[in-house]
């Protein structure tokens, strides 16, 4: 009885042995787990459209001034066509002198 209470002693006191490797173990796992950070899901963000990207069907950059001319049949920024032709540069001035068709070249 004396030996099998022996064992129980030494088992006893290998467990408290083990329990500070454990703890010295878990601190630095449980230090690199906290930095570890949970991986973003890929969201393509369509809401943000590319500056330069609004074109119009002809071709234009609204963003950049640029308004189809039908007269010209070429882009064209309204205050410079008007400097250009001698317009006057309102917006109803532009508008009317894209909207006439180009007369075709005299032979």
């Amino acid at each position: 009885m004396l030996a099998a209470a022996a064992g129980t002693e030494q088992t006893v006191g290998l467990r408290h042995e083990a329990a500070p490797m454990k703890v010295l173990f878990l601190i630095p796992l449980l230090a690199l787990a906290a930095c570890a950070s949970p991986e973003k899901p890929v969201t393509h963000d369509t809401a943000t459209p590319v500056v330069g990207g609004d074109r119009d069907v002809h071709g234009c950059i609204g963003s950049a001034g640029y308004q189809w001319c039908e007269r010209s049949q070429r882009c064209e920024r309204p205050w410079e066509l008007a400097q250009a032709q001698g317009l006057a540069n309102t917006a109803e001035a532009i508008d009317a002198y894209c909207a006439t068709p180009a007369t075709p070249a005299r032979r």
